[in-house]
């Protein structure tokens, strides 16, 4: 192989372990011993796991026998954010309060990819609870973009989007609550893919907001991207909120512009924006101004349901139940000691404003109507989704920010302005890389209809390979 073979795609991995290349095991050990060497400089992951002989040879076992019938991430070192649960390892959440929790079950996303022969490389670094858009919430200290080690790799999947943009993994799983996983595709120059809601499955993964997490793939490819997701998509009658999806294939002819929201775009975002649409024009797709008013107090509806759920979610993490427990002098005591040895920042902020927007007197002025606003945000999407096949932004207004730069947390929040509504009304969504603005990565945004991943794909593969 011309490339180290922690830098192939999945795609191109699994090819070469079908033609016998190389195995597994070299495979394995590639990827390990370069996340071992990056990884005190990054900060991409909490824990590298140590080599199991056992699952290395039963992928090329499995390989060996199946060839190219064997799954496609049969052998594929992964990467996996620390808030899905592998059965037998730490899941802290990035948190001190559940630092010594070791899962006792694998999520079901989890157990998919070990059906299908994955292999895991480490834990990833996040933003405690996947509250943040930085991964500078980390109980356990921030992690560093790989373009450029004074910047944010992004959040809440930051140590995912790192891992695999430095090929400590030839692909990862994250999670997605507002954008947590498109966000730092964008910023490390990768592919995240937001599912549709309830097509791929929560159980066992830590929640944050209940109505907002999915369990989405970033990769170095679109076709890579693709391929986890196929994986891992699925009912799962253990999760309530799981569905299965119709067969949904839209040949993407009319690209959607949300100017309400690109017009807005400092100058050099604008103009890679404008390049990459031109692009498409290029390649035969009709580029369309689109309307979306609820767009405007999206963001803001976004805040205000998801630490309505946070502060409901986080309430069971008491010391008694669950979580860091701390003695005080009472139960009183124990209860506020806990809860404030365990929790950073950002989690107690996200708590104290989610039970002030649900409590008596408020509900109505403020959670209940932004989930008014969430579904009129709904309504005016599948309105814009009959003219057109998918709907096109940056994925975030910016390349990646300097570490510290954000502190006030009112302006990390604004980041979020192009990815939240995806979240808000559960449509699919990707990030692919579209250029480099200040020599820094960033990405162009696309929205699909209910279950439409398929035309996400489509049009992702005509900016990024």
């Amino acid at each position: 192989m011309t490339k180290p073979l922690n830098e192939l795609s999945i795609r191109e991995a699994a090819t070469a372990l079908r033609a016998g290349t190389f195995t597994v095991g070299e495979l394995w050990d590639a990827c390990h011993a370069h996340a071992v060497k990056k990884n005190p400089e990054l900060n991409a992951y909490l824990e590298i796991f140590e080599r199991d002989d056992e699952a290395i040879e039963r992928a090329q076992a499995r390989i060996t026998s199946e060839g190219a019938n064997a799954p496609t991430l049969c052998g594929i070192p992964l990467a996996i954010k620390d808030n899905i649960l592998i059965e037998g390892k730490v899941a802290s959440a990035a948190s001190k309060m559940l630092g010594n929790y070791t899962a006792t079950y694998n999520a079901g996303v989890i157990q998919k990819l070990k059906e299908a022969g994955a292999l895991f490389v480490g834990r990833t670094n996040m933003d405690e609870f996947a509250l943040g858009g930085s991964t500078e919430n980390s109980a356990y200290g921030v992690t560093k973009n790989p373009h450029d080690t004074a910047r944010v790799a992004g959040g809440t999947s930051g140590g995912s989007a790192a891992a695999v943009a430095a090929h400590m993994a030839l692909g990862a799983l994250g999670t997605d609550t507002g954008g947590s996983v498109r966000n730092p595709a964008s910023y490390c120059g990768i592919v995240g893919v937001k599912p549709t809601y309830g097509s791929v499955s929560r159980r066992g993964v830590i929640a944050a907001a209940s109505s907002f997490d999915q369990v989405g793939p970033l990769a170095k490819t679109v076709e890579d991207a693709h391929t986890i997701l196929e994986t891992i998509s699925g009912k799962d009658d253990m999760d309530s909120t799981s569905v299965e999806l119709p067969k949904h294939k839209t040949q993407v002819t009319r690209v959607g512009v949300l100017r309400e929201l690109t017009d807005t775009l400092p100058a050099p975002m604008k103009q890679v924006f404008d390049e990459a649409l031109h692009k498409l024009e290029a390649q035969g797709m009709e580029i369309v101004d689109v309307s979306i008013p609820s767009a405007g107090p999206a963001l803001a509806a976004y805040y205000i349901i998801n630490f309505a759920e946070v502060s409901t979610n986080l309430a069971r993490y008491d010391g008694i139940r669950y979580g860091r427990a701390v003695e005080g002098e009472s139960l009183l005591e124990d209860y506020v000691q806990s809860r404030t040895n365990g929790f950073g920042a950002e989690s107690k902020r996200r708590i104290l404003l989610g039970t002030f927007v649900l409590s008596s007197g408020y509900i109505d002025a403020y959670y209940r109507k932004a989930d008014r606003v969430r579904e009129l945000l709904r309504e005016e999407y599948a309105q814009a989704f009959k003219d057109v096949d998918v709907i096109a932004t940056p994925t975030m207004p910016t390349p990646a920010f300097v570490i510290g730069e954000k502190a006030d947390p009112l302006s990390l929040y604004l980041e979020d302005v192009f990815t939240v509504t995806a979240n808000l009304t559960g449509f699919p969504a990707i990030s692919v890389p579209m250029g480099n603005v200040d020599g820094l990565p960033v990405g162009l945004h696309f929205i699909a209809p209910y279950g439409a991943h398929e035309s996400l794909f489509e049009i992702g593969k005509k900016v990024h390979v």
